[in-house]
Parts: C-alpha cells; sequence; structure tokens
C-alpha cells in the first residue's frame, strides 16, 4: 500500500437540519481515533482544526422556510475553498457536520478536478437522495439539498456560483429507502446512478458498486464518498438523527469501504451525520473511524475486535 497524504477537516456544521448535535462530530471521529487509525496504516495524518463559517448575508429572495440559510451558505464558502486547497495537499477527509457541508466539500473536490482536466465522480452512500432544491424542501433543511447544487440545479439563490457541475451520470447513490415524492420525480427524470435496498438485497451490494467505479477508472476520474451514518441500519449505528430502518449491515459497508480501496479511485472523503448527542458509548464514531481505515487500506484480519461493555 501506498502512503497518502491524509488532510482532516473539521466541518463542525449544524446548520443544516433543526435538530442539534453534528457540530460535535469532528471532535468525537478525534477522540475515536481517526488519525490514529490512518496513521496506523502508514498515512501521512495533518489535522487542519475545524473551519467556521465565512461572513455571509441572506439573499433579497430568500425562501421564508428555508433553516439558518445564511449560515449554510458561509459554510458552503468556506468549506469549498478548504476543499480546493486541500486536493493539492492529498486526500481530504471532511469530518461533519450534517450533509450540508457536502454543498461545499464537493463543489469544491469538483473544482479542483475541473482544473486538472478530470471528470468528478461522486458515490453517495446514503438513505436519502439529497436531491431537493430549496423550493422543493417542505421542511427548509438543506442538508437534504447538496446534490441537487453540485449538479447545477436552480434555486439556490444566495450561494457561491457551482462553476464545474457534476454530470448527472457521473454520480452513483446506494442505500436508498426514504425518498420524498418531489425528489423521486426529479431523480426519475434524471441521469443519477440510484440503488435502493430492494435491489442490494436481491442483489447484493458489491455489483452496482463495481459497475460504478468501472465507470470511474474508465474516464480516469476523480472520485468523491459520501459517507452518511444513515447509510447503515440504525441497529448498528445509532448515532444520527435521520434513522432509517433497514440500512446496509456493518459487514456490506465494509466491502464497499474495501472495494474503493481496491481499486484506488477515491481521492476525497465526507464523514457526515453523526450526531455523538445520540450516540451509544461512541460506537457509532468508531464504526465511521473504522469504515475510513478500510477505504484507506486496512484489512480485515488487521481489525481488533471490540467491546463496548
Amino acid at each position: 500500500m501506498t502512503p497518502q497524504d491524509i488532510i482532516l477537516i473539521g466541518c463542525p456544521v449544524d446548520s443544516g437540519k433543526r435538530s442539534r448535535g453534528c457540530l460535535m462530530g469532528p471532535d468525537a471521529y478525534r477522540t475515536a481515533g481517526l488519525a490514529e487509525a490512518m496513521t496506523d496504516l502508514g498515512h501521512r495524518v495533518t489535522d487542519m482544526g475545524n473551519l467556521a463559517p465565512a461572513p455571509a448575508a441572506a439573499p433579497g429572495d430568500a425562501l421564508a422556510h428555508l433553516h439558518a440559510l445564511t449560515e449554510t451558505i458561509g459554510w458552503t464558502q468556506s468549506i469549498s475553498a478548504a476543499a480546493q486547497a486541500a486536493m493539492a495537499r492529498g486526500l481530504p477527509i471532511f469530518m461533519g457536520g450534517d450533509h450540508s457541508l457536502s454543498l461545499g466539500s464537493v463543489a469544491g473536490v469538483a473544482s479542483h478536478a475541473a482544473a486538472q482536466g478530470r471528470p468528478q465522480f461522486v458515490l453517495w452512500l446514503d438513505a436519502h437522495s439529497d436531491y431537493h432544491t430549496p423550493q422543493s424542501s417542505s421542511s427548509g433543511h438543506l442538508h437534504g439539498t447538496p446534490l441537487a447544487y453540485v449538479t447545477g440545479r436552480g434555486g439556490f439563490s444566495g450561494f457561491p456560483a457551482v462553476t464545474a457541475p457534476i454530470p448527472q451520470e457521473n454520480i452513483c447513490i446506494i442505500g436508498l429507502r426514504s425518498v420524498d415524492p418531489a425528489e423521486r420525480t426529479a431523480l426519475e427524470d434524471s441521469a443519477i446512478h440510484r440503488h435502493d435496498m430492494r435491489e442490494i438485497d436481491e442483489h447484493g451490494i458489491a455489483s452496482p458498486l463495481g459497475t460504478f467505479l468501472d465507470r470511474v477508472a474508465a474516464a480516469g476520474g476523480a472520485l468523491h464518498v459520501s459517507l452518511d451514518v444513515d447509510f447503515i441500519d440504525p441497529a448498528a449505528a445509532p448515532g444520527v438523527v435521520t434513522t432509517v430502518p433497514g440500512g446496509a449491515t456493518v459487514r456490506e459497508a465494509h466491502l464497499v469501504m474495501e472495494m474503493l480501496h481496491d481499486t484506488g479511485l477515491m481521492t476525497s472523503l465526507d464523514l457526515v451525520e453523526l450526531n455523538p448527542f445520540l450516540d451509544d458509548r461512541g460506537r457509532t464514531a468508531q464504526l465511521m473511524v473504522d469504515l475510513a481505515a478500510s477505504a484507506l487500506g486496512r484489512r480485515v484480519f488487521d481489525r481488533q475486535t471490540r467491546a463496548y461493555g
């Protein structure tokens, strides 16, 4: 395994929804030993500390139902800039924070890829599609909008312009099991590759993932992976607000990560929606750290067994 430069970026974003707690995520990952896990694998690790939102102003046409719009715009600006800078130095891991942080992380890494003349691909591991626009979101929670934003859908007044929109066909969502009607209609009209848990139950998780990774490799693409805690079944990962039963098993999640390492295609990673306030003695944070380690080279028989008693 070739050592890599891993850049840890704390994104204590808690503005994407009304429930609170995700701002504690970055420090929970640090406490769970994310840096140490990377170092043990031979990687060089730099922790950039926690970001803060840039100063921002609400647009004049802001929709009244949107929650914490100005703060989320500020986070998008600061995370996007940090993402572009980090990509020039190594493989960034964005420690969240709710999923609205991906408005910035994905836009930033895509801008870097465009400057390098590489197509950007996105693997979205999530129970939700996060393909709402601000107008279609009935809740006004902006953590449900990142994929709409980075693909260039309209309605994001006040947000930074997306300079390198990601083609829909370069996105693959795996783990779907909770999609709002408006999102379903938009997804059906899109070229986004999407695989719900019924398909995973019937055919396994390796087949759709392998097909997508083959496309990334054939295109010489950069691959951003966005791992939401609720991709995993809440019985194994309780530390998340948006629990949806029937998610990926721990073994399925590790298989995804191990396949990513086998291909060597991953160029950036989000760890999002961890809410330590809801966790059980740190087990969700530890699982997410273990999954990140699998994506970066840890093998099954190297993994220590942990007791949570």
